[in-house]
């Protein structure tokens, strides 16, 4: 348990506290306080000790000296857990979503150079120094961030798919339990797009790339998704669908998406491994990934495919055969996902033996075995929950980024998103700000609420 009088910061420490103890029956009493005496004082009393850290006052604008009056808590509770309990983790005292994004903006704020992110990282959160590389090296490699306000991605949730994979907590229905109501599901997306496109006319707008992800689209037939797809008629430098599942994809649908311009789609095996497969609820083989994968590549689409690691019964031979096999594909994008157990999901009630020992290792190996064989980080993020506090990493090869990845994780571009559970985002550059508008999360209300999600992002956009 902790107590602070920061409450500000309350959940972010509890966070930090949270990533100690994965037992949470067995955390100690933790109280911290921060206090000003000329200088800015935290003391940490884990079960009665009590441990003193001071830093200089914080100065700059007021949101400066909280985001630093924060750091200063964070690696203060960090840096007396880490010495009660002889431990460490990967990430240090960060407990936000995006390294990169922080270091970013300590290079355009002057407070680093570009040169020092790393050893900024280590020093401020004492990130370790493999993590601290890697995030380096990401943002190094990212390209095309453009900082402009009239700039906008398109984003299309299908909040639906075959099954329900045993990890998965997203708002995301089988399709056999909400067939009846995808025609009106679709007919109100449609709705929500005309309308967007009139606001991107209305506003002078420009749509930089389409995603339209899920769930799974391709959960739709071919005649919904020629219906959908022939909505979105705007020009952009990369159209992306994911079509996670093999077994949904089709030569028929995919000549649907060449028909409408699609560059590039995600076929997301998880794993190569059969008995993993069935274990987690997937439906698909191996096989079914390598025929949709050799369906893709015919017609000639650029192609992201997804693994995670920590599947429940997977050690690591069995994810080093997912990753000589990913290697083998060679496919244009590859995500390392390290498996994230949250609240709503089938892993999170049954609690089935997750993960090992040797989980950062085995992960550590993975990313290091996509760059020795050509492919370089390009964005990074990570998530409450996570086996072992680690990270998500997206890798290209030749130079051929999914820039929708790096805008939506790195938060530097407007996203208009519509249907259900669809989050917008309105980007302020100049202001270093973002105002978030959600659209309602289940089918049916969206349904009902149509107008009402229009009139909620037009009122975001209103003064572009």
């Amino acid at each position: 348990m902790l107590k602070t009088n920061a409450k500000e910061f309350e959940k972010e420490l509890i966070d930090l506290c949270e990533a100690f103890f994965d037992d949470q029956d067995g955390m100690p009493e933790i109280y911290h306080e921060q206090m000003i005496a000329g200088n800015l004082f935290n003391i940490i009393t884990i079960d009665g000790e009590a441990q003193e850290f001071e830093y200089p006052m914080p100065t700059g604008s007021e949101l400066k000296q909280k985001s630093l009056r924060k750091r200063y808590a964070l690696l203060s509770l960090y840096k007396a857990l880490s010495k009660k309990f002889a431990k460490t983790l990967p990430w240090g005292s960060f407990t936000g979503i995006r390294p990169t994004a922080l270091a970013r903006e300590a290079v355009e704020s002057g407070e680093i150079k570009e040169y020092a992110v790393s050893e900024f990282l280590q020093r401020e959160f004492m990130i370790s120094q493999e993590k601290a590389s890697l995030a380096n090296k990401v943002i190094k490699n990212q390209k095309g961030i453009i900082k402009n306000d009239h700039l906008v991605d398109f984003y299309v949730n299908i909040p639906v798919c075959p099954t329900r994979c045993a990890y998965c907590s997203f708002i995301s229905s089988e399709i056999k339990a909400v067939k009846n109501l995808m025609p009106d599901y679709l007919q109100a997306l449609i709705k929500e797009i005309r309308a967007m496109k009139k606001l991107i006319f209305d506003k002078a707008l420009i749509v930089r790339n389409i995603y339209v992800g899920g769930g799974t689209p391709t959960v739709l037939d071919a005649q919904e998704l020629d219906m959908l797809l022939s909505e979105l008629s705007f020009r952009v430098n990369e159209f992306t669908v994911e079509c996670g599942r093999p077994d949904t994809i089709t030569r028929e649908k995919l000549d649907v998406l060449e028909k409408h311009g699609v560059s590039r789609i995600c076929i997301n095996p998880q794993t190569f491994s059969n008995a993993t497969l069935k274990r987690i609820g997937r439906q698909h083989t191996s096989m079914q990934t390598f025929e949709a994968y050799s369906l893709a590549l015919e017609k000639g689409f650029k192609v992201n495919m997804d693994v995670i690691i920590g599947l429940p019964g997977e050690k690591s031979a069995t994810i080093k055969k997912t990753i000589s096999t990913l290697l083998e594909l060679y496919p244009n994008n590859i995500t390392l996902h390290t498996l994230c157990v949250k609240n709503g999901s089938v892993f999170k009630d049954e609690k089935p033996e997750l993960g090992f020992k040797n989980l950062s290792k085995i992960l550590t190996f993975a990313e290091n075995q996509l760059m020795e064989s050509g492919y370089k980080p390009y964005y990074l993020y990570r998530q409450k929950h996570q086996l072992g506090g680690l990270e998500n990493v997206g890798f290209y090869r030749d130079d051929d980024i999914c820039q929708f990845n790096i805008d939506s994780m790195e938060e530097t571009s407007s996203i208009i998103a519509v249907g259900a559970n669809a989050i917008s985002k309105r980007v302020f550059s100049v202001e270093k700000r973002i105002e978030r508008q959600p659209n309602v999360k289940f089918l049916p209300e969206y349904i009902q609420r149509i107008d009402e999600m229009i009139e909620r992002k037009q009122k975001l956009f209103n003064n572009v």
